[in-house]
């Protein structure tokens, strides 16, 4: 099928690459030039693993085109996915500005019969906005006769692991209200349905609500996990090991209940503003996901609690070595991380930072720029030397099996704020180093 996709960020980028893997013919628009011009050049702006060489295969093949003309994007699809950014506004609520900015380009490009997608996270109702404002181009055109429909196709993919989810995914979720447009939709993913059936065809709000309704949970089940880490911490309990009781019960499961250091990322922050918004416009009190996000906030500044307390407040021309930059491993993302808040919060109390993360430097260098009290460092064990504390934000493979005869060595005081449960506490005692995590008590 001729597929064209508005958007090249992340779920953008990675849906178009997997489809045109599979046989469809794409092509990818976007207003940046910058970013299109690299993609053509082979250069992937985000680090997701898989996603470099199924972009230059496929664009070497003629199957994935990246261009910046919105006439050629419409007049190719008869498939035509929104998958723009919906950034959260001053309110909490998602800002559709880019998506209902697609809307209006399509309408006033777009030549013959297509089915558009909504592929963006947004609210319930922003199909039927889209429809409005494509139509609306289109009769200030005179073509009202050029038939189209709009679907909703939330995305549910994990960064880090965006190109299997999308190869493989669990659930197809589909909002429609012509059984054609959902037949279509069916045709174009059946190379993804082949094993069982993955495809959930319903109402546009419902599938709307879909996307929302999984993240909050999942967003739910940590700060569940970070409250129960705070009671446990406090009466001598210890987390990982209720974590695995509890993770036992296949009612609970072990997905997405490890205490840490809080959430982060472009999803679960944004997502929870974004539905308690949607809850008090329409008269319902959204207190539970007020309380997941509340707790979140105030999880992101535990390990730095803890390095005050451990210092007695003195931490002022310490230097910290800092592993981890990213929300989470496998991504190069920044965005919410818990590591920001942290580094922000000891550069306020003049403390100072060596940073190493395996592929978020630029990104850190990007958001930060050149400070005296940030030095971005080539390896681990370089941002040990003249550390007086590690602490550990991301849980990267790279982590979890350190040398801890030279983190000993290499730091002015042998302690660890470990963000992220990495390591057995009283193994790291045990070499005479401290250690402070979440929800278990120091030895």
């Amino acid at each position: 099928m001729k597929v064209t996709i508005f958007g090249v960020g992340y779920v953008g980028l990675v849906q178009a690459a997997v489809l045109a893997e599979v046989g469809h013919e794409v092509v990818c628009v976007d207003v940046d030039e910058g970013k299109i011009e690299g993609l053509r050049q082979g250069v992937v702006p985000i680090f997701e693993p898989g996603l470099e060489s199924l972009v230059r295969s496929n664009h070497a093949e003629g199957r994935l085109i990246f261009t910046t003309d919105l006439q050629e994007g419409a007049e190719h699809g008869e498939v035509i996915f929104i998958a723009v950014g919906t950034p959260p506004d001053e309110d909490g609520s998602a800002d559709l500005h880019y998506v209902l900015e697609v809307a209006h380009s399509i309408g006033q490009h777009i030549q013959h019969p297509c089915l558009v997608v909504n592929k963006s996270t947004v609210p319930v109702g922003t199909a039927e906005q889209v429809r409005q404002a494509v139509f609306a181009e289109l009769k200030n055109r005179g073509h009202e006769d050029i038939n189209f429909d709009v679907v909703s196709n939330p995305e549910f993919l994990k960064e880090g692991s965006a190109v299997a989810d999308c190869m493989r995914p669990d659930r197809i979720i589909i909002g429609a209200s012509n059984p054609k447009a959902a037949e279509t939709m069916r045709e174009l993913y059946a190379p993804f349905n082949r094993n069982h059936e993955k495809v959930f065809i319903m109402d546009l709000c419902s599938a709307e609500l879909s996307k929302y309704a999984a993240n909050c949970m999942l967003a739910t089940k940590i700060s569940f996990m970070n409250e129960m880490a705070a009671i446990a911490e406090a009466v001598g309990a210890d987390i990982e090991a209720v974590r695995m009781g509890i993770g036992s019960d296949p009612r609970i499961g072990y997905h997405f209940i490890y205490a840490g250091a809080g959430y982060g990322g472009s999803c679960f922050p944004k997502d929870i503003k974004a539905i308690i918004y949607t809850a008090g416009s329409v008269g319902v009190d959204a207190g539970i996901l007020k309380a997941v996000e509340h707790r979140n906030v105030t999880q992101k500044q535990v390990i730095f609690d803890k390095i005050t307390r451990h210092f007695d407040g003195g931490i002022q021309g310490l230097t910290f070595a800092l592993w981890g930059l990213s929300f989470k491993p496998n991504t190069d993302d920044m965005r919410d991380a818990s590591s920001r808040v942290l580094m922000e919060a000891l550069w306020q109390a003049g403390a100072r930072v060596n940073a190493y993360d395996p592929q978020a430097m630029e990104e850190a260098q990007r958001i930060y720029g050149n400070r005296d009290d940030l030095t971005l460092c080539g390896t681990k064990e370089a941002a040990l030397k003249g550390a007086d504390a590690l602490v550990i934000m991301t849980d990267w493979r790279a982590f979890k099996a350190p040398d801890f005869d030279v983190i000993k060595q290499s730091l002015a005081q042998p302690v660890i704020f470990d963000g992220r449960n990495l390591y057995d506490p009283q193994r790291i005692e045990a070499r005479g180093i401290r250690y402070y995590s979440i929800g278990r008590r120091a030895v």
